[in-house]
């Protein structure tokens, strides 16, 4: 690792940059850029949130679970083979979501795609740090991160000028030039598998009992909602989530090489970490597929409209992660948890009383309050999760936290659109403006408790160390 960082060459590292940006930049952009085209899916395939949410929790659920299977893949075939297999199918999955006439086909298209971005965001990370010796690898994340977190903050507005001149298939095509590039700069920059010697092992077990668990949990609110909340169908769906919980849980104890180091879990700091990790994917992906269907359903924006407001309370975002860096250096990391949970509370606050006549600027700075209290937290989370650890453990840490926000991801959207259909159906078209509002009022809820459980982060003693 050491000795390929030292012997490579300055302009071989920026086209592994350029490579790895590639990759990710497609999956970051088809994440985010889709959620502006929600009611055009709706009225396209007559469908409500309670389908159209899997389109976005299919998604980051499939992501979720293959992301842990990213340093196996890297050890057994190589950065070169698992960043093209990845990639390509992420290429194919994304003309499938373009040629999609059935919303059951768009979805599939959207776990395919789910499942190769959980690959390829973590195996950027992995090339990244092989190349770069320790003492320039915080300019070169610097690097790659701002491409990442502008991402966000722009792909919304490019879709919603995509989906007015071209319809929302373009949506799905704009990766494919991305992903062509990446294929051929994968395949010239990018290293095979280093020795000759077996894979390491993988929990194979683990992971499809993972894969059916989030499946069954991301399904008890809809058949909740279709079925009757007292009725048979939610209590078998019910029962099989909890024993396919109950039986990974069980296995990953006693696996030899477990996807997930649940014995972290028992610590009770590191446990409200994740909590807070939870709540805030919860908040983050949940909103992100509420506003552009707020703005557009009940305030009438266009869709062009829609992502222009994002843009502003995105670069907040990542102005605000670059500054709480330093600032997480010199104050405790649970109290820049608290007041980003705090201000993110507050913004979700404010938007439950949005209607049809707030207007676009005061939009604007109630999602900035709550983009730059998601800001906030990122690296605040990520210091305060192995601050109390032992150094051997600070990998499988970051590992777990950074799933168990995106599981809160895929939680999110499913909560909150199944909640928006529901009120929907109670308030009726002329009570829309109301069913969003008890949307937010949920998320408000839902991160001032988050706030009460980040007390119990540990605080940082260094002579514990």
């Amino acid at each position: 690792m050491a000795t390929r960082a030292q012997h490579i060459s300055q302009r071989e590292r920026r086209w592994i940059i350029a490579t790895v940006m590639l990759g990710t930049v497609s999956t970051i952009t088809a994440a985010t850029i889709v959620n502006v085209a929600f009611p055009a899916l709706i009225a396209k395939f007559h469908i409500g949130h309670d389908s159209l949410q899997w389109v976005a929790a299919g998604f980051l659920g499939a992501m979720t679970t293959t992301m842990l299977a990213t340093a196996w893949l890297v050890e057994t075939h190589g950065q070169r083979r698992t960043f093209i297999a990845a990639l390509a199918i992420f290429l194919a999955s994304s003309a499938l979501g373009a040629a999609s006439f059935t919303p059951e086909v768009l979805i599939v298209s959207r776990v395919l795609q789910g499942a190769a971005a959980g690959i390829l965001q973590p195996l950027a990370m992995i090339a990244l740090f092989e190349v770069f010796p320790a003492e320039r690898r915080g300019s070169a994340m610097g690097l790659f991160g701002l491409g990442i977190v502008l991402v966000p903050a722009i792909g919304p507005s490019i879709g919603g000028i995509l989906l007015e001149s071209f319809g929302w298939r373009s949506i799905f095509l704009l990766p494919l030039p991305f992903c062509i590039a990446g294929l051929v700069l994968g395949w010239r920059f990018l290293p095979g598998r280093h020795g000759g010697g077996a894979g390491a092992r993988f929990d194979w077990a683990g992971f499809v009992l993972l894969a059916a668990t989030l499946a069954s949990l991301l399904s008890v609110p809809v058949i909740g909602h279709r079925a009757g909340w007292a009725s048979i169908a939610l209590a078998a769906i019910v029962v099989l989530t909890l024993l396919l919980l109950t039986t990974f849980i069980a296995w990953e104890f006693r696996a030899r090489a477990p996807l997930l180091a649940l014995r972290l879990f028992a610590g009770g700091g590191f446990r409200a970490t994740a909590l807070v990790a939870l709540a805030y994917g919860m908040g983050l992906f949940g909103t992100t597929y509420l506003i552009p269907v707020f703005v557009q359903d009940v305030a009438g924006y266009s869709p062009s409209r829609a992502g222009a407001l994002l843009i502003v309370p995105g670069l907040g975002l990542a102005v605000t992660i670059a500054l709480a860096g330093r600032w997480t250096d010199r104050i405790e990391p649970r109290c820049i948890v608290i007041a980003g949970l705090a201000l993110f509370a507050l913004s979700s606050l404010l938007l439950a009383f949005a209607g049809r006549s707030t207007g676009f600027a005061v939009l604007g700075i109630w999602l900035l309050i709550g983009r730059i209290g998601l800001g906030m937290i990122i690296p605040a989370l990520s210091v305060a999760a192995v601050q109390a650890l032992d150094e051997r453990y600070i990998a499988y840490a970051a590992s777990s936290v950074n799933f168990v926000r995106q599981l809160g991801g895929a939680i999110g959207v499913n909560l909150l659109a199944v909640l928006l259909e529901w009120r929907l159906g109670v308030h009726g078209a002329a009570g829309a403006a109301t069913a969003f509002q008890e949307c937010f009022w949920v998320v408000t809820i839902a991160f001032a408790a988050a706030t009460a459980a980040a007390w119990s982060i540990r605080r940082h003693r260094p002579e514990n160390h």
